[in-house]
């Protein structure tokens, strides 16, 4: 009939209509729980770069690779701890680890103190290197330095735990140093994977140390060779190369050891080794000086500072100072300036500001300190130095006043006067340097036997330059 048909058919389309509305429903709700997804699986994925920096092929082949530096002179050490590798009578697997993590931790507290990094443990094998991450120039040095300390210490260690006689852990060190590349991972805390020859050689060449021996490669031998008393060992053979020949570290030399023992370093150690550490200190400053020095500083610049360095030393040898007053003057020379990255004016202070606060990182002492801020203080015009050293530093930072180039030099100085209007015209500017030459003297003899003749000569030509 067709009143059912009606019927029929509306409550077919209200079905239909209904089945629609909850497929809808469903394909929303699909959507929400897609777009959940989606954002659980994005943080998965920086939960996992965090965990696992190395790769992440597991979320749609995305992967992150390491980063990598190629360190052109890193000192690479290992140290292998015998004892743990052959269980000791008496003592059981727990106690020996517990005493082997006794010992890493104290390694790792001496080569922190040389700013050399940890790489890994592997069992009872200690690797570090030193250069790395912060390229330095004494990381040899400090690399030995580290290594006679762990040796001392496992001694020490020993007689502590089990009196002279009887020992259960023995030492042996392989020192090799070299161009290395470092795999870089982690994010809060950086680790380096190094890898190459460099790292290679040093492995071998502590597998075949004897025990209580500190053994280095030829490379580091020619680099360390002015501080420890050294022995030939013997060669390596190296496949595809010449053998390697090798030296085995007794100490320190007795002239740079506390009581000429070779393990405590002496004043006499820490002033050579600070000439060698000082070419660190002032790849530092002069980079800061070229990227922060104001630009209108045509004459208190990068070269004027390594020229003021230059003369304090050729001064300074000339009047017979000491390697430790050559040190003194030479780092004083490379901050008199600094302070000219905070201001123009008083920037000697604002210099030894600079200096207090980077140089005690490099061991400097607190009355040495003292002493290279006095001396940055003493070249404050017009100068009044009282001591011979300040007498160098005054002459050094005057030096070209004598020089053949003075006019240039000399114009340089106006152009960075006139920038900051406290210079008027360039003839007023020569009459005030006929005037300040004419009344400045050199006050140390090397510095008159080399420049006064020439002053001299400057001053008549300058004067031929003056119009009134």
């Amino acid at each position: 009939m067709p009143g059912t048909n009606n019927e029929a058919l509306v409550k077919r389309i209200a079905r239909l209509a209904k089945q629609n509305q909850d497929l809808e429903e469903q394909i929303r709700i699909l959507e929400r729980m897609n777009e959940k997804l989606t954002t659980d699986n994005e943080k998965i994925k920086v939960l996992y770069e965090k965990i696992s920096p190395v790769g992440l092929k597991e979320f749609g082949g995305v992967e992150k690779k390491e980063k990598s530096l190629k360190f052109n002179m890193a000192t690479v050490l290992f140290a292998d701890i015998h004892g743990f590798s052959r269980l000791v009578e008496g003592m059981d697997s727990s106690s020996v680890m517990d005493e082997l993590d006794e010992i890493n931790v104290e390694f790792e507290a001496i080569v922190t103190r040389y700013k050399i990094e940890k790489i890994k443990t592997i069992g009872d094998t200690y690797m570090c290197a030193g250069g790395i991450p912060v390229k330095n120039i004494t990381n040899p040095v400090d690399v030995v330095m580290a290594a006679i300390e762990m040796r001392n210490f496992l001694e020490t260690h020993e007689i502590k735990k089990r009196g002279i006689s009887k020992r259960i852990w023995e030492l042996k060190i392989g020192i090799q140093s070299g161009p290395v590349t470092a795999a870089i991972s982690g994010r809060k805390k950086i680790n380096y994977d190094i890898k190459g020859d460099t790292v290679n050689t040093a492995s071998r060449i502590e597998a075949v140390a004897e025990s209580g021996m500190i053994i280095i490669s030829v490379m580091t031998y020619e680099l360390v060779k002015e501080f420890f008393d050294c022995e030939y060992f013997g060669k390596l053979p190296v496949k595809y190369k010449d053998d390697l020949q090798m030296y085995k570290v007794r100490g320190l030399k007795p002239e740079f050891s506390f009581n000429g023992e070779g393990v405590i370093p002496n004043d006499l150690f820490r002033i050579k080794f600070g000439l060698i550490q000082f070419t660190d200190i002032q790849e530092i400053i002069l980079d800061k000086l070229e990227m922060d020095l104001p630009g209108h500083l045509f004459y208190h610049n990068v070269k004027h500072t390594v020229d003021v360095v230059t003369e304090v030393e050729l001064i300074g040898w000339g009047e017979g100072c000491s390697d430790e007053e050559i040190l003194l003057l030479k780092t004083a020379g490379l901050f008199h300036d600094a302070g000219h990255i905070v201001a123009y004016d008083n920037h000697e202070f604002y210099g030894t500001q600079i200096a207090r606060e980077m140089l005690p990182e490099f061991n400097y002492t607190t009355d040495q300190i003292d002493r290279i801020c006095s001396l940055i203080m003493s070249t404050k015009l017009p100068p009044n130095p009282t001591t011979l050293l300040e007498n160098i530093i005054c002459d050094s930072d005057l030096d070209y006043l004598g020089r053949s180039d003075f006019i240039p030099v000399s114009n340089t100085l106006y152009e960075e006067l006139k920038a900051q209007n406290k210079m008027g015209s360039l003839n007023d500017w020569n009459k005030i340097q006929v005037k300040f030459i004419s009344g400045h003297q050199y006050f140390t003899k090397t510095a008159r036997s080399l420049r006064e003749v020439n002053k001299q000569l400057q001053i008549e030509r300058i004067q031929s330059l003056i119009t009134e």
